[in-house]
């Protein structure tokens, strides 16, 4: 049990790192919660949420499955996946907020789902970026139940577009472009962490 709850933990802060940059998918939430409600916003922030999830249970899984040769090749697992996070991480970080919404029907909540999962589900990225973080030291030796990764995964991103949604609905007129700007900026250090931990961990 203790050993789930701390899986799930750090899978919540996984889910909320990766789901926290602000790039298309984020200004397409905003845009729609402004022009539509908050309802319409974290559904849409729900469809990303669910893509997530699914990129989240691939690796989850799939690492569960090939413990043993994963276990054999840890170094070499733990350099490459250390050296993308960090490419990741130092990207996210630096990247500015993006200035235009991702193109999406807006026609009503299954709409708005669905048009953002579509719109994260292929997006290649997010796949390598949950099959490196899995493959981490905080992860490889772990015993817990792979569900509680997944649900860690997805409760972390639908509180992130839950908050991002009811927030902007809130005070959309206080969120500037600065503030997303340290959003990236704060998702970027978690990446980083991650990366680091990866790297001179032995």
């Amino acid at each position: 049990m203790t050993e789930n709850l701390a899986l799930f933990f750090t899978s919540f802060l996984i889910g909320i790192s990766i789901a926290a940059p602000v790039g298309p998918i984020g200004v397409l939430c905003i845009r729609r919660t402004l022009s539509h409600g908050k309802l319409i916003g974290f559904l849409s922030g729900m469809g990303a949420a669910s893509a997530d999830t699914v990129y989240g249970a691939v690796a989850a899984f799939g690492l569960t499955v090939v413990t043993n040769l994963l276990t054999e090749n840890t170094f070499w697992l733990r350099i490459i996946g250390g050296c993308f996070l960090l490419y990741l991480g130092i990207k996210t970080f630096l990247e500015k907020p993006a200035d235009h919404a991702a193109k999406a029907s807006q026609s009503g909540y299954l709409s708005a789902y669905l048009s953002t999962f579509f719109l994260t589900i292929t997006n290649p990225m997010t796949i390598l970026s949950f099959a490196a973080i899995f493959t981490g030291p905080w992860f490889i030796n772990k015993t817990g139940s792979p569900l509680a990764m997944v649900a860690g995964v997805f409760a972390g991103s639908a509180v992130w577009w839950l908050t991002l949604s009811f927030g902007v609905g809130l005070f959309r007129e206080r969120l500037t472009a600065n503030h997303m700007a340290w959003i990236n900026r704060i998702s970027g250090a978690i990446i980083v962490i991650f990366a680091v931990t990866a790297l001179i961990t032995k």
